[in-house]
Order: C-alpha cells, then structure tokens, then sequence
C-alpha cells in the first residue's frame, strides 16, 4: 500500500547517523536528505539479490528471452512478491523525495534559490525510476501519493489518487524540458556547489554530467511515447532539438560520459555477493537460445565478453531452447553444458555500475529518430557508432571486474568490428527498406541491454515488438504467453480502496500500456 510503507532512509550503519528515517527525527537538511533520497533506491540501481532474484528472475528477464529457464506453469504470471516489493521499495523511494521537497519548502527564498540545484538533480533522478514503474504497470500514484508525512501523519487525507501515465510521462517531460535550460545558465553558490559534490553520488557534482542525464533521459521518455497520437509531434520535435543543439542539450555520446551510480569500495552500499546470488541462484543466469544464436551466427565480438560456455561444453556456446519440455530442460541445465552470463564481466564482477543511462542506448535511439525522419545516413552513423560502443562497453566492464573466474575472452579488434558491421544479418546498408532497418535497431538494443538493463529491454520490446521471439505456450492458465504490464499488488486492493476501484477494470495482465501500439 503505496501511504503505508515506511520512510525509512538507509539501513547500513554507515549511513544511519546522517540519513535517518525522517519520519523520527524532528530535523534534516536538503543535503542529508538528497543523500538519503538516492541511497533509498540503490537496490534498483546497483545491482542486488533482492531485485535480481526475487524480481527479474521470474519476470522480465525471461519476458525478453534474456535468459533460459525450465517452463512450468504460471510462469508468465508475476509473483506477488516481486510485485508487492518493487511497488513498496518506489514507494519508499518516493517519500524521501516527499521529504526533501517538504524541507525544502521551509527554506527562505534566497536558500531555495541556493539549494535549487538539489532540486533540479534530485527530481531527475526520481523521474528516471518513476518511468520504470510506469512502464511496467501503466496507472501509478505518484501526485498525491508519499505524503503521509507532509499530511502531517494524516492516514485519511494520505490514500493518493491514481495518475493517468501519459498524464505522468507529460508532467515528466514538461520539468525534464524546463531543467534542461534552467541548470544550463543556473549560477550556483560556491559553497553549495562544494556541499553538492560531496553528497552527489551519481555524477560526483558534475553539472555538465547531470545536464547530459537530463537531456538523454528526455530522449529515451520522448522515444517511448513517440508513436502515440498525443506525442508524436512533440517527440520528433523535441529529439530533433536536443540533436541538432548539442552546445545547449548536451546528451551522452561515449562510454566515458555513461551515467552510472558506481561502487567505489566493497561492500559500503550492497554486499558484495549481491549480483551474484541474485543472478546465479537458482540457475538465473543460464543463456536464452535466440541471444546466444544471435551472436554466434554473425561473428559478435561481445560474445565471449558477455557469455561464456557451460563446464561440460567443451568450449561451445550451447543455450536453452525455450521451447523444449521442462524435463529434457531440466536435464540439459543439470548437465552443465549451457552457456551462462559471463560471471567475471557481469555477476562476480564486485566494481559492476549501476548503469542509468549509457552512450549505445542513446545512439540506437537516435538512430530510430533520424530513420523516421528519412535521413539514413545519419540513422546509419547513429547504428554503427552504437554497436561500436556496445562491444567497448563490454570491454569496460570486464576490464573493471576484480574477478577472473570465467575464461579469457577473445580480444576485440578493429577488423572484428569492421567485419560484423559488414555482415549481411547486421549491416545497415544490405538492408533492404525501413522495417528491416527497424528489426536491426530493435536486435542491437536487445542484446546490448540483456540483463544488465532488463527495464528497458522488456519495455523496447513490447513498443517495437522486434525481435520476434518464440515462447512455449502454458496451456495450464488464461495468461498462457508473456504479459503485457504487472498487475498492482494486494495491498492496493485492501488499503486504497476506493482509489484502486477506479482502475480495476484496467488491471490485468493483458492490458496494454499507451505507448504500446
């Protein structure tokens, strides 16, 4: 129940003395709670058990194929746990927000004016994961809703309305566009600004990194949104400006200016096991067949960088077919002779970012702008130049890694780059007509996000609906293939009652999102 969660700020006890749960202490400060505020949701950012195992284990890794797994019944059928969860954990996340703007309503007007610059940065942020939840569940409350403490601790004025998303997405957009111009020219006090980048975890007090945030998170609302009546006009007007005015909208171009919340010692924000049990448990990181054949097929440089064979493969990549029976998967996983997730780049890798916006992302998504616009040259540029920081990203990463479980990759090298962007499956120019070009954009964004970005994988998927992947059908229950959003959990139902009654009817797992065509 979105009013009921706590306020609760960070549990690890280096946090606690300076970002204690506002709901107990009589005093804050905007920098404690901005603080306080980004550390709430780092489970959702760095990646954890919690979000990896309990969350996209059962659900969106395997609604983009990302992954193998044995088919069983009620499989496409999110667990109330993930739900119940992830719902909580947002909501908890959106009342230290609630709390920051209640503190900084109690500033004087020359300290508003001082400590905007937290405002601005933190309302990015939240924006960023409030399109997350949106996109998975369609009708949120988010403007009335994290206001028990404002409310005074009121229960009965606290029960929030449910927004509308595109009303959501519009008033996101609306202060994403605002911020965008309004920190460009902000002059902002020496003192604050020093204060600012010691409490700013993500980009360390970099305007100029917050503002390439900014702007790269309106490209990836304003592409979600694009294909709908209401903001098609405004998505192609919108993205052409950010484009074309690089000066003023700056965006991310290179995996230097990847935005990411990064781990700079062990074990001070997440256990340093967290991804991976959360993502080797229960064998969670066993490769999904279409995403392994993929590269295998057309020479992928990233393939050893982002997989790696099963003990018993003999050096071959073999992955689970999706449609096979639950017993010969069964067998084929307690063989040991699947491909798994790379654990050296990605699981065991203890210095993993949590990644939020990265440079691949914004290229694909550009390429999809200028596309649709005609303009294939600069669609094609925008393509290559994705796929070449794809395959560097995955260089990073492993090169970051301070774990050397899994086998040596094979180097990457220029020529095996030049190489599989000639190839006939990958090469922009050897399609023919925009829809195939479409299908490769849509390919190179699903393998490039994988499990490391699975928000954006399913979310692209459903939008794009390429590429095309099989599913076994589970005859056992109405919801025989992958759902369309996440239901809302229990909770609503019991304690917001009369607010949930006016989108029941809406709520099932069929229900497309507005952005889905």
């Amino acid at each position: 129940m979105v009013v009921l969660t706590s306020l609760a700020g960070c549990e690890y006890s280096e946090f606690e003395e300076n970002y204690t749960d506002p709901s107990k202490v009589s005093e804050t400060s905007v920098e404690k709670q901005f603080t306080g505020f980004i550390i709430a949701n780092r489970n959702y950012v760095l990646p954890s058990y919690t979000n990896y195992f309990v969350n996209l284990r059962i659900t969106l890794n395997r609604y983009t194929q990302a992954i193998g797994w044995v088919n069983g019944e009620n499989q496409y059928v999110p667990g109330s746990a993930a739900v119940g969860g992830r719902w909580n954990d947002y909501y908890q996340f959106l009342s230290q927000y609630r709390e920051l703007e209640k503190v900084y309503a109690g500033l004087s007007d020359q300290n508003k004016q001082d400590y905007r610059l937290f405002m601005i940065t933190a309302a990015t942020y939240l924006y960023d994961h409030t399109q997350k939840i949106v996109d998975l569940h369609g009708a949120i409350p988010f403007s009335e809703a994290g206001m028990l403490s404002t409310n005074g601790g009121d229960f009965s004025q606290s029960y929030p309305a449910y927004d509308e998303p595109d009303a959501i997405y519009t008033k996101m957009l609306d202060d994403l566009a605002g911020f965008a111009d309004e920190l460009r020219t902000l002059e902002v006090n020496p003192g604050i600004l020093t204060g600012f980048e010691s409490q700013d975890l993500i980009n360390r007090g970099d305007i100029d990194m917050w503002l390439k945030y900014i702007n790269s998170l309106r490209i990836r609302m304003l592409t979600r949104v694009s294909e709908t009546p209401e903001f098609a006009d405004r998505a192609v007007s919108e993205i052409n400006t950010i484009l074309s005015n690089p000066g003023n909208y700056p965006i991310v171009t290179t995996n230097d200016e990847n935005i990411t919340f990064r781990i700079h010692e062990l074990g001070t924000l997440l256990p340093a096991t967290g991804f991976q049990s959360g993502l080797e448990d229960w064998d969670g990181n066993v490769a999904g067949k279409a995403m392994v054949d993929h590269m295998l097929n057309n020479d992928d440089p990233r393939l050893t960088y982002v997989f790696e064979p099963g003990e018993e493969a003999e050096g071959e990549f073999i992955a689970l077919d999706p449609l096979l029976s639950s017993s010969i998967q069964t067998e084929l996983i307690g063989s040991n002779t699947m491909a798994i997730y790379n654990r050296t780049t990605l699981s065991r890798n203890q210095y993993f970012p949590g990644m939020l916006i990265n440079a691949s992302q914004m290229h694909f998504m550009a390429a999809e702008h200028y596309l649709k616009a005609g303009q294939d040259a600069q669609a094609k540029q925008h393509y290559d130049i994705g796929i070449e920081e794809s395959i560097h990203y995955y260089e990073m990463l492993r090169d970051m890694s301070n774990n050397l479980v899994s086998p040596e990759p094979i180097p990457v090298t220029e020529s095996a780059i030049e190489a599989y962007l000639a190839d006939e499956d990958i090469s922009w120019d050897a399609s023919s007509g925009d829809m195939e070009k479409m299908r490769l954009i849509a390919e190179q964004k699903w393998l490039h996000f994988n499990v490391v970005q699975p928000n954006e994988n399913w979310a692209e998927l459903r939008r794009i609906e390429m590429p095309e992947l099989e599913f076994w059908e589970d005859q056992s229950n109405q919801q025989s293939l992958p759902p369309n959003r996440w239901i809302y959990p229990d909770s609503e139902q019991t304690y917001n009652t009369e607010n949930y009654q006016r989108v029941q009817p809406d709520d099932n797992l069929s229900r497309t999102l507005f952005w889905d065509n």
